[in-house]
C-alpha cells in the first residue's frame, strides 16, 4: 500500500506558502523550488490550481509582470492572511513532527522492525553509526 503521494500533496498549500514567504515567484520557479521538498515530478497544473484556489482564499496576491524573455508572467505573494496561515501550519506540522518522531522511535525499538529502504536504522531514515 502506498499512500505517500496522498500524503505529500496534502501539504502543498504550506510549501507554497512557505516558498512565497522566502520571496515572491512565478509559477514556474515555484515549480523549481518545489523540488527540495520531493516533488520532482509534480503536475504543474496541479500547482497552478492550488495557486488560483490559494489567491481566491485569500493567501496569495499575484500580478502580471513584464518578462524580459517573453511574456509577461503572473507572479505570486503571501498575503498578511497567508502569512498567519502559514504560522498556523507551523503549529500544526510541529504537533505532527512530535508524533511521527515518537512513532518512529518506538518502531525502531521492536525487535522485528523492517529496516526503512537504503537505510541501517529501522523506520528511521537515518543512517546507522558505529559508536
Amino acid at each position: 500500500m502506498t499512500v505517500h503521494g496522498s500524503e505529500r500533496r496534502g501539504l502543498i498549500v504550506p510549501v507554497l506558502l512557505l516558498l512565497l514567504a522566502e520571496r515572491p515567484d512565478h509559477g514556474y520557479e515555484l515549480l523549481q523550488r518545489l523540488r527540495a521538498f520531493g516533488w520532482s515530478d509534480c503536475d504543474s497544473a496541479g500547482v497552478y490550481r492550488v495557486l488560483r484556489g490559494m489567491e481566491k482564499d485569500g493567501m496569495l496576491a499575484s500580478s502580471w509582470r513584464a518578462s524580459e524573455t517573453g511574456p509577461a508572467r503572473r507572479r505570486y505573494e503571501i498575503t498578511p492572511q497567508g502569512a498567519m496561515e502559514l504560522a498556523l501550519w507551523f503549529l500544526r506540522l510541529g504537533e505532527l513532527h512530535e508524533t511521527l518522531h515518537v512513532f518512529l522511535e518506538r518502531y525502531a525499538q521492536l525487535p522485528t522492525a523492517v529496516p526503512a529502504r537504503g537505510t541501517g536504522v529501522p523506520g528511521t531514515g537515518r543512517r546507522a553509526t558505529r559508536r
